[in-house]
C-alpha cells in the first residue's frame, strides 16, 4: 500500500462518514479536530477503520491526536507504521 492509497482511502473514508456532502472541502491539509470534521469519537471509528483496513495495530502511546490530525498526517503515520513492521 503506497501513502497516496492510504491517503485516498482516508479521503473517502472521512467524505462517506463525516461529510455527507461531496460540496464540501476537504484538504489532505486540514485540521480535521480543528475544523470539527472529526470529534473524539469520530476518531474512534477512524482508528477502527485504519486498523482494518491498512492491517496495523495501534499501541496505545500512539493515540495521540497529532498523529490523526489530517489525512496527510494520517497517511505518514500509516506508512512509517508499516515500514517498521517490516523490520
Amino acid at each position: 500500500m503506497t501513502q497516496d492509497e492510504v491517503r485516498a482511502k482516508v479521503h473517502q473514508f472521512i467524505r462517506k462518514n463525516f461529510l455527507f456532502d461531496e460540496k464540501t472541502p476537504l484538504a489532505d491539509d486540514q485540521s480535521l479536530l480543528g475544523s470539527g470534521v472529526v470529534d473524539s469519537t469520530g476518531i474512534l471509528e477512524l482508528i477502527a477503520f485504519l486498523e482494518e483496513t491498512c492491517r496495523v495495530k495501534f499501541e496505545d502511546s500512539e493515540l495521540v491526536a497529532d498523529n490523526f490530525d489530517s489525512i496527510d498526517k494520517i497517511a505518514a503515520f500509516i506508512m512509517a507504521k508499516l515500514s517498521r513492521e517490516k523490520v
